[in-house]
């Protein structure tokens, strides 16, 4: 790295501190752990994140560091720590040095294929099939990963029959075992839709027509519908024209969300137009007679001056300090009436929920809180009633900063909320880093367990939880 380069991403925050980098791959059988780890539930929680192997030579969006998993597994009251990273064939480049796509500063590639950007498989991390998926946000190969070792298995293609990518976000229902999948090119105005069944076969492919390319974040599904979106972040002619990552707001377009049948071909989409706003992540959704009902976090103005002092990257920084509020969208099949209903005027994001309701009804949701400051860290988790709209927090403490948050459920669970919170926390300033176990029906309350880590785990993107029998029975 030149001199200039160097000097350039020290004002790279998403390089630096909490957010920096771990070079090592650790096992950690024996962990301290202050409080006691319950014994009445057992699997594991997974999060993923850019971790860049190799020092950037040029400038650096956080989007383009190379993924890497971090795992806790708790069985019979012990737990035990890994990470690795995914190998993608990206990651194999550019540990060889020859990668030669871009990251998401420069003119996308014109000639590369499946991606025309960096593939880093960094952004989600799902369970299906009894293995985990490691999912890229601008649509990628997913790679498998052995759910107890974390070691890559391959890139999946679902026996050849994928025609192109997979989206982060894509979902598995748990009642069904069926994993839905969507896909868009970044340039070309048309969404793909699949779905692979329990047994890793593809069932079903289609796909539908946009007035534009688009840039969308998230789906969701309901036990019959899946449910894609149409936003108004859009890249700007510019970015089109040249192939650079320029989006802006297009005022005059609408939100759209389009319902179709799971397995609906793409001309049998019905589209339900609200005011223009953009989303980043769904709670979840459900049918409820002839009506849909969508609840997601809807970003608000972030209100904040442009932060200079971060130089070339102050419009990154910018970008992505999420504000959002919990909003519910209602749709009615039958009569095509539509309502929008802000729930909550609190900030928060990374909402996760009780795997086993995805699709279906359910009243809790856990957003991670995030304080007003520049670089986007979560400093706590709200525990949202969406019966009530009402929710109760839990905090981290004093310069710690959270994960997205995955609900793990108690053996023989009573209800939908009987269970815990996994997540993990490292300290700002020391690097100090644990993974919490807190009482889902007790939110204010201390951690029931803080399982310290022998390293620091970097603040990152998405996590996941998966109950021990959906891996060892693989």
């Amino acid at each position: 790295m030149s001199m200039d380069a160097a000097e350039l991403n020290k004002l790279n925050p998403y390089i630096q501190g909490a957010h920096g980098p771990v070079r090592q791959e650790t096992e950690a059988l024996d962990l301290t752990v202050t409080g006691e780890i319950p014994r009445d539930f057992g699997g594991a929680y997974y999060r993923n994140g850019p971790n860049p192997v190799n020092d950037p030579k040029t400038l650096h969006h956080w989007f383009d560091g190379d993924g890497m998993v971090h795992a806790i597994h708790f069985e019979d009251g012990k737990a035990r720590y890994r990470n690795r990273y995914i190998r993608s064939d990206d990651f194999e480049a550019e540990v060889k040095g020859t990668l030669d796509k871009p990251g998401i500063f420069s003119p996308a590639s014109r000639t590369h294929s499946p991606t025309v950007y960096k593939d880093t498989a960094n952004t989600d991390i799902v369970m299906h099939n009894g293995e985990l998926m490691a999912l890229w946000y601008v649509s990628g190969q997913p790679v498998r990963l052995d759910a107890n070792t974390l070691e890559t298995i391959r890139n999946e293609d679902f026996g050849g029959k994928l025609p192109k990518n997979v989206s982060a976000h894509s979902k598995v229902d748990l009642v069904t075992g069926n994993f839905h999948f969507f896909d868009y090119d970044l340039y070309e105005p048309f969404y793909s839709y699949g779905v692979v069944d329990r047994d890793n076969q593809l069932s079903h492919f289609t796909q539908i027509e946009l007035p534009g390319p688009r840039l969308p974040h998230d789906m969701a599904i309901t036990e019959n519908y899946a449910i894609f979106m149409d936003l108004p972040v859009v890249f700007t002619d510019q970015g089109l024209k040249n192939k650079i990552w320029s989006i802006h707001h297009d005022e005059k377009l609408p939100t759209r969300f389009g319902v179709l049948p799971h397995n609906g071909n793409g001309q049998d989409i019905r589209w339900f137009e609200f005011p223009g706003c953009y989303i980043y992540h769904v709670v979840n959704a459900w049918e409820d007679g002839d009506e849909i009902h969508l609840y997601c976090c809807k970003m608000v103005e972030n209100g904040r001056d442009m932060p200079r002092q971060f130089g070339a990257y102050a419009p990154m920084v910018n970008v992505l300090a999420l504000r959002a509020h919990l909003t519910k969208w209602t749709m009615n099949l039958k009569t095509g009436a539509t309502k929008e209903e802000q729930i909550d005027d609190t900030i928060g994001e990374f909402p996760v929920i009780n795997l086993g309701h995805t699709g279906r009804k359910n009243r809790y949701s856990y957003h991670v809180s995030i304080p007003d400051t520049d670089v986007q860290v979560f400093d706590g988790i709200l525990k949202y009633d969406l019966e009530y709209g009402t929710h109760t927090r839990h905090d981290f403490g004093q310069n710690f900063y959270g994960s997205e948050p995955a609900f793990a459920p108690r053996h023989n669970a009573k209800s939908e909320d009987d269970g815990y919170l996994i997540t993990f926390v490292t300290n700002g300033l020391s690097g100090d880093s644990r993974a919490l176990i807190i009482d889902a029906q007790n939110m204010t309350a201390p951690p029931l367990a803080e399982v310290h880590i022998p390293q620091r785990v970097p603040l990152g993107f998405h996590g996941t939880w998966a109950n021990a029998s959906e891996f060892l029975a693989a």
